[in-house]
């Protein structure tokens, strides 16, 4: 009997014999770039390159969400936006607690490795940045102050510093729906009537608390993250010639949103 109906197997399986596992993720590649620097080999040198590979991948990952939010909002969207934002806030969850990982490694057999970093630091991280600028806080004196980065990773500062922002598309997504946003005084009023009448905007007000939560998690983030550090060097100054601590201190009461936090002394 003739059917329409392929068999199942030429679409999965070995028999499709389209795609393996690694070759699609690329493993052999991926695997081999964790290059030791001590020599003889520091047993947690390993993890510790590992660690912020892995963070760097999830920073690819948030930025690929938070682009396509941003994009989203742009185009007068609500709802693909929040569920994007949700997916970064288990993202950053997962960062903040990946910092436990790290603290499995003692200050001692840390320090059997750590003078061989320098001047690397991840205050050289680009991604990182991008992340922060695309958020709201947009840092053009950072993109003078990095050290070894790229031609193309000084481009992407300076595109980031000069695109429209998280908080820009959700201004702009207010004031399609009628709400200005022109000015503090007026941006307050429109915060406060979203919060006022959840069932007129409801929408407005779930995305504007997903971008507090994204806030909040980031926060965490660089709490923990300072907490880490001392922990494992003290009060040493950074690898990348940083005050170490004391400079990461000065970056946690940082806020993203702080409109969206001060709107709620005035509700």
């Amino acid at each position: 009997m003739v059917t329409d109906v392929e068999p199942q197997s030429a679409h999965f399986g070995e028999a499709g014999g389209r795609l393996v596992y690694g070759s699609y993720l690329h493993l052999p590649e991926l695997l081999s770039q964790q290059q030791l620097k001590s020599d003889p080999p520091a047993h947690d040198e390993l993890l510790f390159i590992t660690i912020h590979q892995a963070y760097e991948l999830w920073f690819k990952q948030v930025l690929h969400e938070l682009e396509r939010a941003r994009d989203d909002m742009l185009a007068g969207d609500s709802y693909f936006p929040r569920q994007l934002l949700g997916r970064v806030h288990v993202i950053e969850r997962l960062l903040v607690t990946q910092i436990d990982v790290i603290e499995t490694m003692t200050p001692q057999d840390f320090l059997v490795f750590r003078s061989l970093l320098a001047p690397a630091s991840g205050f050289q991280s680009i991604q990182f940045r991008e992340i922060e600028f695309i958020s709201g806080h947009s840092d053009p004196g950072y993109v003078e102050r990095v050290r070894g980065a790229t031609e193309d990773e000084v481009a992407r500062l300076h595109r980031r510093a000069a695109e429209p922002s998280l908080w820009d598309a959700f201004c702009g997504l207010l004031e399609l729906r009628g709400l200005p946003m022109t000015d503090e005084a007026t941006r307050r009023a429109s915060l406060l009537a979203i919060a006022r009448d959840r069932p007129a905007y409801g929408d407005l007000w779930d995305l504007s608390e997903a971008l507090v939560g994204h806030d909040e998690l980031a926060a965490q983030w660089r709490s923990r993250h300072v907490a880490m550090v001392e922990r494992q060097i003290g009060v040493k100054s950074g690898t990348g010639g940083s005050s170490g601590s004391a400079y990461l201190r000065t970056r946690i009461p940082m806020r993203f949103y702080p409109e969206l936090w001060e709107l709620r002394t005035y509700l």
